[in-house]
């Protein structure tokens, strides 16, 4: 008896379709994911940020101030009783004033400066710019960068050398002298570029600034992985089967070099936040009347010894956002790299 073909039993799991495999980006996901650390670190970057960008609603409803203005003579209703914002010095001979302490309620949450402003209300205002600074500067940085790096590594020759020795001439100073020494510069009468003229009360001026000096620190990286990727296999036979290099570079260089941009992202904006305070607190980075959290540092240097809630709040501020892009900084490259083993728990 012949069996026919059709009648024969099917092979064990012949009739189930076969798992769909996930893409590399989607697998980094399912892996950053996992990473417990990394996810608690984007929660609290997430929480800062919205808490910042609420600081126009905080200054109205809640503290019915203006944090950039002087309230010197102002006064404050605490528990029904009217308190002068800036209070007269009881130790010593009495002379001077002293700004409110915290209240831990509404106005006045962290207490007062030296000019009577809310402090919680200009540390939000101040989140927003340190932020949008650092931001900012990153990605320009990254872009740049990327240009830099895979023009020279691929394009090799002259175009190498020229571009490799401009970084090098950028990476021979060091990151806070140059930045020191750019904003000294240019915190008088600002920035021209041809037509173009940046006040120095602007904030693209920092932002340009911090972005030139980590240039070079993320070109010379991505220009290394690109002279690797021009001596690939799948490179050499693209370029012997006569591929366009703008097809070579869009397809084959640039998704290669995209994970590397991507872990520097957090990273480098976790420099650009510390340099961006350190340039504020010397007053050669955000300009008066705006604020950032190295200004509302500068702000209560004065203050240590009777009101420390001013330096101290932004110095925590800028710690917890360091680490916590650091963190993640760490989640995502162990996310990116496939030797990386994560503990699944």
């Amino acid at each position: 008896m012949t069996v026919l073909a059709e009648d024969a039993p099917a092979p064990i799991g012949a009739g189930a379709s076969p798992r769909a495999s996930r893409g590399p980006w989607a697998t980094a996901a399912a892996k950053l994911r996992q990473d417990r650390a990394a996810m608690v670190a984007l929660v609290g970057l997430l929480v800062i940020a919205l808490a910042c960008l609420a600081a126009p609603l905080y200054a109205a409803r809640v503290s019915g101030t203006d944090p950039f203005a002087s309230n010197i003579s102002g006064s404050v209703s605490i528990d029904g009783q009217d308190v002068a914002v800036m209070q007269a010095e009881t130790e010593g001979l009495g002379f001077g004033t002293t700004p409110i302490g915290p209240t831990w309620r509404g106005p006045y949450f962290l207490g007062a400066d030296t000019q009577g402003r809310d402090v919680m209300a200009r540390l939000l205002y101040g989140g927003q710019n340190s932020l949008i600074i650092a931001g900012s500067a990153t990605l320009i940085t990254l872009v740049v960068a990327a240009v830099l790096g895979i023009v020279a590594g691929f394009f090799g020759g002259w175009i190498d050398i020229v571009l490799s020795r401009l970084l090098d001439i950028l990476w021979a100073f060091p990151v806070f002298l140059l930045a020191i020494s750019l904003s000294v510069v240019t915190i008088g009468h600002g920035l021209v570029i041809g037509p173009v003229t940046i006040g120095s009360d602007s904030l693209l001026l920092p932002i340009l600034i911090i972005a030139l000096v980590y240039v070079p620190y993320v070109a010379r990286p991505i220009r290394g992985q690109v002279l690797q990727l021009r001596r690939t296999e799948f490179v050499l036979a693209a370029r012997g089967l006569g591929v366009p290099r703008g097809r070579i570079l869009r397809v084959d260089v640039l998704p290669n070099v995209a994970t590397t941009l991507i872990v520097f992202a957090p990273l480098t904006m976790a420099l650009n936040m510390i340099i961006e305070s350190a340039l504020s607190f010397l007053s050669i980075g955000v300009q008066s009347p705006q604020a950032s959290w190295g200004t509302i540092i500068e702000d209560g240097q004065s203050l240590l010894y009777t009101r420390p809630l001013v330096a101290i709040a932004p110095g925590v501020a800028i710690v917890l956002t360091v680490l916590a892009l650091n963190v993640l900084g760490d989640g995502v490259r162990d996310a990116l790299d496939p030797r990386a083993k994560l503990k699944m728990r």
